[in-house]
C-alpha cells in the first residue's frame, strides 16, 4: 500500500506570471521558494508545500500544450509525498494494479532534490509519488 504524507506541490499553468506571482505572493502570503526562470518555473513556498507557476510560453510551459481556457488545463499535475519511501515496492503495487508508470527520477519538490514516479489517474490527471530529499 502507497502512503501518502502530504501534498508536496501542486503545478499550476500560468499566461501572466506577475500577476500570479502577486496573487500567491502578495494576497495568499506565499513567499519565493526558487526560480528557474529559463526553464519558465517560479515555485513559492506554501506553508510545507509548494505551488509551482509555469509559464504557459516558456520552454517547461510548452510541453503542456495550449494555454489555460475553456479546452485547456491549467493544473499540469499534483504530487503526493509519500513515507515510507521504497521504489521497487511502489512500482510493484502499481504494476499489480494494472497502472503504468514512469521511470523513478530525480526532481525537486517541497524540500529539495528527490525521487518521484509519475502516472496518470483513470480520468488522465497526472499525479506525482514523491520520496525523501537527498541528504547533504
Amino acid at each position: 500500500m502507497i502512503r501518502i504524507r502530504e501534498i508536496d506541490h501542486v503545478v499550476v499553468r500560468v499566461r501572466d506570471m506577475e500577476r500570479m506571482r502577486r496573487f500567491y505572493g502578495e494576497v495568499l502570503g506565499c513567499l519565493p521558494a526558487r526560480e528557474d526562470l529559463q526553464l519558465g518555473l517560479v515555485q513559492l513556498r506554501a506553508g510545507r508545500s509548494l505551488i509551482d507557476l509555469v509559464d504557459v510560453n516558456s520552454p517547461l510551459g510548452h510541453k503542456g500544450g495550449a494555454a489555460p481556457g475553456a479546452q485547456a488545463h491549467n493544473m499540469d499535475h499534483v504530487c503526493f509525498r509519500v513515507e515510507p519511501w521504497d521504489a521497487a515496492a511502489i512500482l510493484a503495487t502499481l504494476q499489480g494494479l494494472q497502472i503504468v508508470a514512469g521511470p523513478v527520477e530525480r526532481r525537486h519538490g517541497a524540500e529539495g532534490f528527490g525521487p518521484s514516479i509519475y502516472v496518470q489517474d483513470p480520468e488522465g490527471n497526472t499525479v506525482e509519488l514523491k520520496g525523501p530529499p537527498e541528504r547533504a
